[in-house]
């Protein structure tokens, strides 16, 4: 939307990122071993393709990737859950918090006490996820009428140019098909993942709710369990240029 900045926008703006690279490919790692579990090769399991392509995204060495991989001989992969968490930030903006956890009993409480903390609330069960939808989504550095034409033509749901790159979004099970096209077709793709949009944007114009909102947002991120999260706000440019 022009004018405005999208969370994921203004966490590039903002240059945030983990404390530590360790908190970092940490998490990736977990990604990668839950993937693997379906399968060690790459070739034909695309989570565990789009797992690895995170993290040499990430610049996480080589080794550091088999050895995550390696966790489902040992069976310590077996130990981690994905859990999702829902809730609601300052002015009642809808969060969903994706979680790869070894430990609920710890996770629950940090992942909550960071809702409470800084203005929002953990919500039940469905009580916000109903909200959003579940899409592939595919990050191309580029934009132009070429690339939105094949993507269309590979099957692709919407097509939008956003900050000199372009979104395409798809059915979560055509993603694999619609990348894979992209790629044939001589696209660079710098992301692919599946994710949760929402039906509806609510827009922040209140600077103050518009800083608390984001302090949640990066204590949520900072936690190590915290895989991503998907918002339903974005915030005006002149406001969050000053956050």
């Amino acid at each position: 939307m022009s004018g405005h900045s999208k969370w994921s926008t203004i966490k590039r703006q903002k240059g945030a990122k983990d404390a530590a690279r360790g908190a970092v490919f940490t998490k990736l790692g977990n990604a990668i071993a839950i993937a693997a579990r379906s399968g060690a090769d790459p070739d034909t399991n695309f989570s565990l393709r789009l797992a690895i392509d995170k993290a040499k995204a990430a610049n996480m060495p080589t080794a550091n990737i088999q050895r995550s991989i390696d966790r489902t001989k040992d069976k310590s992969s077996d130990q981690l859950q994905e859990v999702l968490y829902e809730g609601y930030g300052p002015g009642g903006v809808a969060i969903l918090v994706e979680c790869t956890t070894d430990n609920i009993n710890r996770t629950y409480p940090d992942v909550k006490l960071a809702f409470t903390k800084h203005g929002g609330a953990i919500a039940e069960k469905g009580a916000v996820a109903f909200q959003f939808d579940r899409k592939g989504l595919i990050r191309v550095p580029a934009g132009g009428d070429e690339i939105l034409l094949q993507a269309l033509d590979a099957g692709a749901q919407d097509v939008q140019e956003e900050g000199g790159e372009t979104l395409i979004y798809t059915d979560p099970k055509a993603l694999a098909r619609v990348r894979d096209s992209l790629i044939s077709g001589g696209q660079s793709i710098s992301e692919a993942e599946l994710t949760y949009v929402p039906n509806n944007t609510v827009t922040i114009t209140n600077r103050d709710t518009a800083s608390k909102t984001v302090r949640l947002m990066d204590a949520l991120e900072a936690l190590d369990d915290v895989s991503t999260t998907h918002v339903n706000f974005d915030i005006p440019e002149d406001i969050a240029s000053q956050l």
